[in-house]
């Protein structure tokens, strides 16, 4: 036996090594669409960062107006002591920027779970079973799609919330406001998906089989119908963001006193603009726009890496 035998039979025995998760991913991508991906991965890196250690890297609590028994300056320029400056309450912008970080990951997090929870089922069960309940969510899931989006939300928010704006109550009924928005679109991308494979003959052979319904659902069904979901929560989770964004600025928001949010620190500061004072506004609108850029450069890399008709034409250019 040669050593190159004898080499390649020690190779293919030898267990391997798993990478980096994710690693094997954007060695898939190249080029523009690389370099894309991996700075919306460091955006939203840093996103994470920021709303897991916010404690740690806020200089100050985000509802905090004095240190040592010495009250902040309201409106302060930037400086050493508040690299961001203070707003017009003499809270640390920066602290509100870093805690407002945590604010959207709590209701990105809690929206994007309920709508999947809700909606991936909803949708295997309206295309598999059919009939008369497929025309009965298709219909409602379509009147809420319909519907526009922020004032859907604002709707929800103030039934959820019932006037109250603290920490829980805005959190909450920001969460559940967005995922009134986005159960339809999960429905919707399920729902079709399952219609195309429910008569695929593994489906059939686990219904002869004598296989029950939740089975051939959850079993048969939705590994082979949620390969879109990951692109689809990456976009949604951006626009999450938007939709948070805009019910603070509409006053929908939560208290400052009891979360930091960017939308309602740009609303208020909204008459500083016309005195010049900028930075109560440019940094909680920069980390709206850093965050939302990070996960749409993310979202629609993922999309061309793994939609094979991209692909496709991706290799007849190259050829």
């Amino acid at each position: 036996m040669s050593t190159e035998v004898v080499l390649s039979e020690v190779d293919s025995a030898r267990p391997h090594r798993r990478g980096f998760p994710g690693l094997a991913f954007v060695r898939s991508t190249s080029g523009v669409q690389r370099a894309t991906l991996i700075v919306g991965l460091v955006l939203m890196a840093m996103f994470l960062l920021a709303a897991v250690f916010a404690p740690l890297l806020a200089p100050y609590g985000f509802s905090q107006t004095s240190d040592g028994g010495t009250e902040f300056a309201r409106q302060a320029a930037p400086s050493a002591q508040h690299w961001f400056g203070t707003s017009v309450r003499g809270e640390d912008v920066l602290s509100r920027v870093i805690y407002g970080a945590r604010t959207a990951l709590m209701v990105i997090a809690s929206s994007l779970i309920l709508s999947i929870v809700i909606g991936v089922p909803l949708g295997l069960a309206s295309g598999y079973i059919g009939r008369w309940l497929d025309r009965v969510l298709v219909l409602f899931m379509d009147a809420m799609y319909a519907f526009p989006s922020l004032l859907l939300a604002v709707v929800i928010s103030i039934v959820v919330a019932g006037g109250q704006s603290s920490s829980f109550g805005g959190i909450a009924s920001a969460a559940i406001a967005i995922t009134a928005i986005f159960v339809p679109q999960y429905f919707r991308v399920v729902r079709n998906a399952t219609v195309a494979v429910k008569t695929e003959p593994y489906v059939d052979a686990a219904r002869v089989t004598g296989a029950s319904t939740l089975r051939i659902l959850f079993k048969h069904i939705l590994s082979n119908v949620v390969q879109t979901l990951p692109v689809i929560v990456t976009l949604n989770a951006a626009e999450a963001i938007l939709t948070l964004a805009g019910l603070g600025f509409l006053g929908f928001g939560i208290e400052p006193t009891s979360a930091a949010e960017w939308g309602y620190d740009i609303n208020k500061a909204l008459p500083d603009i016309s005195n010049g004072i900028w930075w109560t506004s440019v940094f909680p609108g920069l980390g709206i726009v850093l965050i939302v850029l990070g996960m749409t450069m993310v979202g629609e890399s993922a999309s061309e890496t793994m939609n094979p008709l991209l692909r496709t034409r991706k290799k007849r250019v190259k050829a």
